[in-house]
Order: C-alpha cells, then sequence, then structure tokens
C-alpha cells in the first residue's frame, strides 16, 4: 500500500487499480478465486482470535485490515510466500500491541494454537449430521519449545508486516462514522425506539461484513462512503425514510460510489455461503504448505 501524504485521522491510504488488477499471489500462479478464498479464511481466522482475546470489534476491524493490505498489490505479500495463519497472527499482536489492549505474545500463540487445531470450531461446520469435533487439549498444547519457535516467527512476521505495508498502520474504521451520521440524520431518536435499534444494528452489521469482502471494500473507499452505504442498505431493510431527496451529498458521497458499495456490500452474504458451501468438506489452506498442495492440486485437475 503507498501511503498518503498528511493523511487525515478520518481517511485510510486506498489500493490503487495497478494493486487491485496485480497481487503477488497471482504472479506466483494462484488463482483469483482461490486468492479470495484464502483472503477470507485469513480475515475469518483473525476475527475468531480477536473474539477469543476477547479484544473489541475496533481492534480487530483494524487487524483484518492490516493484513488484508498485506496481500495487495505485485509488491505485496504472495500466499505462497507468507503463510496466511502467520500475518493474521502478526496482524493482531501489532493492532493490539498499539492499542490500549496490548496482548502478550503468549496468548495471540496459544489462541492461534487452538483455532488451527483439529479441535477448532473453525475446522468443519458442524450441523445435526456433523456434530461438533471433541475438544482434545492435547492438540493445541504448546509446548515451552513449541511457543519459542512460535514467537520467533510471531516477531519475524512482525517485522516483515510493517516493512511490507511500508509502516502504514493507521486504520480508520467507519462504524463511529455511522452513529454519527444517523444521529444528524435525526434517526436515533433519544429514547431510543426499537425502529433505531434495528437501523444501528443492522448499519453496524454491514460495517462488519464487508471486512470479508472480495472487492476490497475497506481498501478501496474512505470510511465516510462506507458509512453512507451502510446506513442506506440497512435503512432499506428496516424500512425507514431518512432525511429528504440525495440525502447522501450532505457526506460529500455521490450516487454512482453509493451505488457500487451498497451492491458490494448487500452481495457479502451470498459470496460468503457460496464459500463455506465450497469448502464444506475441507479446511481453506492456510499454511505455505496447505497452499501449494491446493495449488497443485487444480492443476491436475486442469490437465486433465
Amino acid at each position: 500500500m503507498t501511503p498518503e501524504v498528511q493523511l487525515s485521522t478520518l481517511s485510510n491510504p486506498l489500493a490503487t487499480i495497478e494493486q487491485l488488477s496485480n497481487s503477488s499471489s497471482q504472479l506466483d500462479g494462484i488463482s483469483a478465486d482461490l486468492e479470495s478464498s484464502i483472503r477470507y479464511a485469513g480475515a475469518k481466522l483473525t476475527q475468531a482470535a480477536g473474539i477469543l482475546l476477547r479484544l473489541p470489534q475496533e481492534i480487530i476491524a483494524q487487524a483484518i485490515v492490516t493484513f488484508t493490505r498485506f496481500y495487495v498489490g505485485p509488491e505485496g505479500g504472495s500466499f505462497r510466500l507468507h503463510a496466511a495463519k502467520d500475518i493474521s497472527a502478526a496482524s493482531l499482536y501489532m493492532t493490539a500491541k498499539i492499542s490500549f489492549l496490548p496482548q502478550s505474545p503468549r496468548s495471540i500463540l496459544t489462541v492461534y494454537a487452538y483455532l488451527l487445531s483439529p479441535s477448532s470450531p473453525l475446522r468443519e461446520p458442524h450441523s445435526s449430521n456433523n456434530p461438533p469435533v471433541k475438544l482434545d487439549p492435547e492438540s493445541y498444547y504448546l509446548s515451552e519449545g513449541d511457543y519459542t519457535a512460535a514467537r520467533t516467527t510471531l516477531q519475524h512476521t512482525e517485522s516483515l508486516l510493517l516493512r511490507t505495508i511500508s509502516f502504514t498502520t493507521h486504520v480508520s474504521l467507519p462504524h463511529a462514522l455511522a452513529l454519527t451520521y444517523l444521529q444528524t440524520l435525526s434517526a436515533l431518536p433519544n429514547p431510543s425506539t426499537t425502529t433505531s435499534r434495528a437501523l444501528a444494528k443492522r448499519t453496524l452489521a454491514h460495517l462488519n461484513s464487508a471486512l470479508f469482502s472480495p472487492q476490497l471494500l475497506y481498501l478501496t473507499h474512505q470510511p465516510t462512503a462506507l458509512a453512507v452505504a451502510a446506513i442506506y442498505l440497512a435503512a432499506r431493510e428496516v424500512r425507514v425514510k431518512l432525511g429528504g431527496g440525495e440525502w447522501w451529498m450532505v457526506f460529500d458521497v455521490e450516487r454512482e460510489e453509493l451505488g457500487f458499495l451498497v451492491v458490494g456490500m448487500g452481495s457479502v452474504e451470498g459470496w460468503v455461503r457460496e464459500e463455506s458451501r465450497i469448502w464444506a468438506k475441507r479446511r481453506c489452506p492456510l499454511s505455505i504448505e496447505e497452499v501449494e498442495r491446493e495449488v497443485e492440486k487444480r492443476k491436475e485437475e486442469n490437465s486433465e
């Protein structure tokens, strides 16, 4: 990511067209659909780890954006060279470190050892036909030797992450802006109503789900536009009329940008369902070895 000069606290450095059209992973032979799947799996892993560490959503969201930034563009990282699981752990560790809730390397690594183990709730989705995996503490126990090696990897990966993103650790989120905009539009009365609570809840839900968008919405649009799009989509779902006329223009968002973001945010749920179907019987590759096996498998299938 190319850092902006004199970056505002309410804006983020955005990816260029060249960075979006050419990634290091694709140059290394990873197909665009597999790249999107691995990126989503890595973001989901980051979200799950943050929840288990009881970190606020603000820190988790910033870590997911940082994780996504690392793999953007030909100058970014490649999933064939840098494991998604390692970059995810380093992103969460680094983001928490510069926040008001820093986490120790042992806490980070213990949580990731659990989430990457056979006992992980992320490993296989369970249902009535596929019961939850029985917990086996030995499968995610970190011995002192394993911890020392993992800590060294974490610290090395953190340095690599910082260099690759040009030390641009600033991530401005649209969540607080969205609530401020709703108040400006008189959509959050005091005391609150059932409708206003539903509107705020759906707005924040869309902003959180957009973190997983294959269109990289947080890397292509500023927080102001993301906030407006989430409000527009939520208001349409809750059936609340906001302002008069083109109210989004007040927040300096054009109709074309709003339309693109509304479609993008609205399509995330369906895309996630499709990803769950594709990887229902096996885990999406998160290590270098797993990525290599998946790439070779697809080559063999395409050659037949």
